[in-house]
């Protein structure tokens, strides 16, 4: 698939293949995108193999269009919001991994539905420890 024209709303990111149909991917998966303003999202180039901003330093591929994680699950969406929370302090504290936590908010892995409703309980528990302090 290759992306011929892009635009994006306050969330996402949209594009256009060469047959007309529209893809979106959501803003959280590129923080310095999603910070930008109207004038530095114009300054990108197509490339061979997806869309850069160099002032930016962000690169999109066209083939993450095609994926089915455009957008995130409740886990990944709480720690690309919250980059207050540290991952591997949080990841000891509920007895994961700090390197597959990580890949589980990065979408490298995924969690059995099991495994992140586990972490999404820690989560809440957290919360509700920063309630009560």
């Amino acid at each position: 698939m290759k992306i011929k024209e892009i635009w994006f709303d306050a969330d996402y990111i949209y594009g256009r293949d060469e047959e007309g149909r529209e893809h979106k991917q959501s803003l959280l998966w590129y923080p310095r995108l999603r910070q930008a303003n109207d004038e530095e999202r114009s300054k990108y180039m197509f490339g061979f193999d997806g869309i850069h901003w160099r002032e930016l330093d962000e690169d999109i591929s066209f083939e993450s269009f095609g994926y089915e994680d455009a957008e995130p699950s409740a886990l990944q969406r709480f720690f690309l919001t919250h980059k207050e929370i540290n991952v591997a302090e949080f990841a000891r504290r509920a007895g994961l991994n700090p390197t597959l936590l990580r890949n589980y908010i990065n979408g490298f892995k995924k969690p059995s539905k099991e495994r992140e409703r586990e972490i999404l309980e820690h989560l809440h528990k957290l919360g509700e420890e920063l309630v009560a302090a």
